[in-house]
């Protein structure tokens, strides 16, 4: 293969996930894919982790931080809660629709820390950005966001489907609301 990148050995693995309906895809499947060696993948990728994080980084991405569109006249605490609202519910849709993907993102991004704070940046810029924090760190938007945790993480995924999603997510908005410009 002429132009081996990064970014088609990420397409290939998550076509192979959802061609097979099993997120179980080996790399020796995504380099016969390619028409590749196994271990020609390890000049793009340290190892199969680093691999599986970057199809599910991207995978989310994709899925999940793009999809989401809110209105920017909104007054900001407006825009935040549209904002949250619709990214819960990217989430429950992935989860829902996607179950082999998101299977992987939970291994990979969701039960990683490190991985799933690098992958969170994104949606920490937007709240940052949404409510004109000006805070490098993040600390403030990862902490709205933690605060949806029940809404976000896969081991709550049994609650997503519930009949009072709305009314719960709606009580933790009530919560954190107030206190948005204070801390």
């Amino acid at each position: 293969m002429a132009q081996l990148t990064r970014t088609k050995i990420i397409a290939v693995a998550e076509d192979l996930i959802t061609q097979t309906g099993d997120a179980a895809v080996t790399l020796d499947q995504i380099a016969q894919e390619l028409g590749i060696t196994h271990a020609a993948l390890y000049k793009h990728f340290q190892n199969k982790r680093d691999l599986w994080e970057a199809v599910s980084a991207t995978w989310f991405q994709r899925t999940i931080i793009a999809e989401i569109t809110v209105d920017a006249m909104l007054p900001p605490a407006e825009q935040l809660h549209a904002w949250l609202w619709a990214f819960v519910n990217a989430k429950k849709r992935a989860y829902n629709t996607n179950p082999q993907m998101f299977t992987l993102n939970t291994r990979y991004i969701d039960n990683n820390p490190t991985a799933l704070r690098t992958v969170l940046t994104s949606a920490y810029q937007v709240i940052n950005g949404i409510l004109g924090y000006h805070d490098a760190n993040f600390e403030r938007a990862e902490t709205i966001l933690a605060a949806f945790s029940t809404f976000t993480l896969p081991n709550f995924k049994e609650s997503w489907n519930a009949p009072d999603y709305e009314h719960r997510f709606e009580l933790a908005w009530k919560l954190i609301a107030p206190g948005l410009k204070t801390f």
